[in-house]
């Protein structure tokens, strides 16, 4: 999906998901920026709005105790985004949900993951039951090599993958053929 403008919040909710969960850097923001990336902000004002402002960023940096431990960066980023930054103990994928099940009240399988990464965002998802969304990098400036280089890998690999058959699991709450009703139509972005 090209980025969160696409995703059809009101819908999304309808099908009974009860929060939304966001990676950051080049989902929501330019890489390190501490703003919502213009054109993204009437969205993000779309989906605060469907899921009753349970909406929180997931970051493998701020709100991380092994980087953040005074939660500092996570303060900062709440200041810029207007987003609620989970404190939390482990890095994504390989994390557990506790604390987004503790901080949403529901299970894991009823949230919704936002991502730019297949190997992070993806992946902690699709591990603990949530519908996940992954969406093109908003620019490559600013992006360390190393996350680029990973991003054409995983990029490649997924390719690949779905070439042999493989694909996005299905989900509890979308029946099938119901996934394309979350995205919006043509011309609504």
């Amino acid at each position: 999906m090209p980025d969160v403008r696409y995703v059809d919040w009101a819908a999304v909710r309808a099908a009974g998901f009860r929060g939304c969960v966001f990676d950051k850097d080049n989902t929501l923001t330019a890489p390190y920026a501490l703003e919502v990336h213009a054109p993204l902000r009437e969205a993000m004002r779309e989906c605060r709005d469907a899921f009753d402002g349970r909406v929180v960023l997931l970051s493998n940096s701020a709100g991380l105790y092994q980087y953040d431990p005074d939660g500092e960066e996570a303060d900062r980023m709440e200041a810029g985004l207007g987003i609620k930054v989970l404190r939390h103990a482990e890095k994504k994928p390989a994390g557990s949900a506790r604390e987004l099940e503790e901080f949403f009240e529901c299970p894991a399988a009823e949230m919704v993951m936002v991502g730019d990464r297949y190997f992070t965002d993806v992946a902690y998802g699709n591990r603990h039951g949530m519908l996940t969304v992954r969406v093109q990098p908003i620019t490559l400036r600013g992006e360390k090599t190393t996350v680029r280089l990973s991003r054409a890998l995983e990029d490649s690999l997924v390719g690949r993958w779905g070439r042999g058959g493989h694909g996005a699991p299905a989900h509890p709450l979308l029946p099938p053929g119901t996934l394309t009703r979350l995205v919006k139509p043509p011309g609504i972005w």
